[in-house]
């Protein structure tokens, strides 16, 4: 651990292009309007710009109609500075199943071929075996690898539970060990005491990563720094806060002087004001009030920013958005009746597809394909037996 008060300087991850807009308004930032920013974005100081994964496949094709690949050529080209950092469902890549190992390994060698420097891998259940060859992959490759933990709050997710996964990603060499704090759920004391213990255990860089949905996370990295974590994830406000991530601008302030990354505000500003411009001139519509107010209830439902945004435009859909709170409150009941998932992609998806339908049309009346294929093993162990 690193010790109070001795200089270093915390590095940034940038959320902005990737997290930030799938969490505020369902990913629907288009590539066009990106362009303009990049040369800025370049020059802020971040150690890696994540722009690419999670999301942005699924949304870029069915409702964008856009090429992922070429939105990765095109940052490629005119961030010459920063790493471009993707999210990497493991074994899922960026859908919503397994693919065989030849189909994963061809996926990460092309994106690594075309610009993406930093791969963070996860899975949904923390099953380390998923993650095994695209991590083994991007190594072999010469990218840089982050191993995820997948954070989550239940009777079996203890700090011993993390370490164990912890020591499984490490003994696949991988560069960084991530802690994913999808839900925004990841408390100040237990974000300390769990990167202490990670970095008195491995001697391993740690990166956080807590969007703000429960209202927890500046003071979790303000904690998380005090126990060692090299990196910090950001977005660049007005894309930051609510189902988002901290601000950059933010949490430069909220560091003590010796820990502030080195990063330049100016240049910031400047990014914060054609986002501010861009948002309220072509994205109107997706803003919604509920996806920016802290929501203290998700230290209860945990559902990650993104789900929130989703519900909210799949009820509009059919005429159910009153039955919001209905499906928060059943997402609880799945996920402990499916083993405790951290609600993540896809668990996050068929945990919050079959509340959906419990809903409207009474608990497991209506059970989708993914929830039986789930209770068959086929994503890989639950945390816990399935109830």
């Amino acid at each position: 651990m690193k010790q109070l008060g001795v200089l270093f300087l915390v590095q940034v991850v940038d959320l902005t292009l990737r997290d930030a807009h799938q969490s505020l308004i369902a990913t629907r930032f288009k590539t066009e309007d990106m362009v303009p920013l990049l040369d800025k974005i370049d020059k802020v100081g971040f150690y890696a710009i994540e722009m690419w994964g999670g999301a942005t496949f699924d949304v870029m094709i069915r409702y964008l109609k856009e090429d992922p690949w070429e939105r990765l050529k095109i940052i490629r080209e005119r961030v010459k500075k920063t790493k471009l950092m993707m999210l990497l469902r493991g074994q899922n890549l960026v859908g919503y199943r397994h693919y065989p190992d030849d189909v994963v390994e061809k996926f990460v060698e092309y994106a690594y071929r075309d610009g993406i420097d930093v791969f963070r891998v996860f899975d949904a259940l923390n099953d380390v075996r998923n993650m095994r060859t695209s991590i083994k992959k991007a190594k072999s490759l010469g990218a840089t690898v982050q191993g995820t933990i997948t954070y989550t709050i239940s009777p079996v997710h203890t700090i011993e539970h993390y370490l164990k996964i912890a020591e499984e990603l490490i003994a696949l060499e991988v560069d960084h060990v991530t802690i994913k704090d999808m839900a925004g759920i990841l408390d100040p004391y237990t974000g300390y005491n769990l990167v202490k213990a990670i970095k008195e255990e491995f001697k391993v860089p740690v990166d956080v990563h807590c969007h703000f949905t429960g209202g927890l996370a500046v003071a979790t990295y303000i904690k998380v720094v005090e126990a060692g974590a090299d990196f910090i994830d950001t977005a660049i406000s007005p894309l930051a806060f609510g189902t988002s991530h901290p601000s950059i601008q933010t949490m430069y302030y909220s560091l003590p002087a010796e820990h502030r990354p080195s990063v330049d505000l100016n240049v910031v500003r400047e990014i914060s004001e054609y986002l501010g411009k861009v948002l309220f001139s072509k994205y109107r519509e997706l803003l919604d009030v509920r996806v920016f107010m802290p929501d203290p209830n998700v230290l209860e439902h945990q559902i990650p920013g993104g789900m929130i945004s989703n519900f909210i435009a799949q009820l509009k859909q059919v005429g159910a958005e009153d039955k919001l709170k209905d499906v928060l409150e059943e997402v609880k009941r799945v996920r402990e009746d499916l083993g405790w998932p951290p609600l993540v992609t896809p668990a996050s998806q068929i945990v919050g597809a079959q509340a959906v339908l419990n809903v409207l049309y009474g608990r497991y009346q209506v059970v989708a394909k993914e929830t039986y294929n789930y209770v068959k093993g086929l994503y890989g162990r639950p945390p816990a037996p399935i109830k």
